[in-house]
């Protein structure tokens, strides 16, 4: 088995690189983090719009006659029955197959941050969903998505989807910090380690990668 062995002119100048992206990275976080607190206050919606808690005013939607008879509505879920039914990607975002107490099953973008509880835990009691709105679409022609959501039943329409996100879209923490920290990181030692390693070998402490033209 054949070992190979860095030198010590690469290990050093690639712990600079590291030391500085670490630090970058801590940097960006505080300013991110802060930017991203930001973005929740932007997308935050009042009780009783879209994507919004829903109130006693809201009306409760028993069937999919209900869910069509009405500008807005939300639905009453059994402890979290309505994220254990089937889910699956629908282009950019995610959606479950909610059962309505009639037992018809409809696909819903629900926003988690406006889920209501009525028990001690979210898992007993019922689950107060978000305002909601029909939005008229074809699912089938996401083949994928409907082999997602009907993993265990088939919904009972696939025409519309009820969208309970609106304007309270919230993007999530780790794409919003960590994603943009880990490619800051990535680019800090790209630049670092070749200009450390450079300047070493100028001023003729490490060897150079490729002998300097005479």
């Amino acid at each position: 088995m054949r070992y190979h062995v860095l030198r010590f002119d690469v290990w050093l100048c690639l712990l600079i690189s590291v030391l500085l992206a670490f630090g970058a990275g801590k940097l960006a976080e505080g300013l991110l983090q802060q930017k991203y607190e930001e973005h929740k206050q932007e997308h935050k919606v009042d009780v009783g719009q879209i994507g919004g808690k829903a109130d006693e005013s809201v009306f409760r939607a028993q069937n999919v006659d209900d869910l069509l008879a009405n500008d807005t509505f939300t639905i009453v879920s059994k402890g979290i029955k309505y994220m254990n039914e089937g889910a699956g990607y629908y282009k950019n975002f995610y959606m479950y197959a909610v059962t309505l107490p009639s037992g018809q099953r409809v696909a819903a973008r629900v926003n988690q941050e406006n889920v209501t509880h009525t028990g001690d835990s979210i898992y007993s009691g019922d689950s107060i969903l978000p305002v909601g709105r029909i939005i008229k679409e074809d699912l089938t022609q996401e083949e994928y998505f409907m082999d997602q959501i009907e993993y265990s039943k088939p919904l009972d329409r696939t025409d519309f989807y009820i969208d309970m996100v609106g304007e309270a879209e919230i993007q999530s923490e780790e794409s919003f910090i960590e994603a943009p920290i880990i490619l800051i990181q990535l680019l800090v030692i790209a630049i670092v380690f070749p200009i450390t390693h450079a300047l070493g070998s100028k001023i003729g402490i490490f060897p150079y990668f490729f002998s300097p033209k005479l």
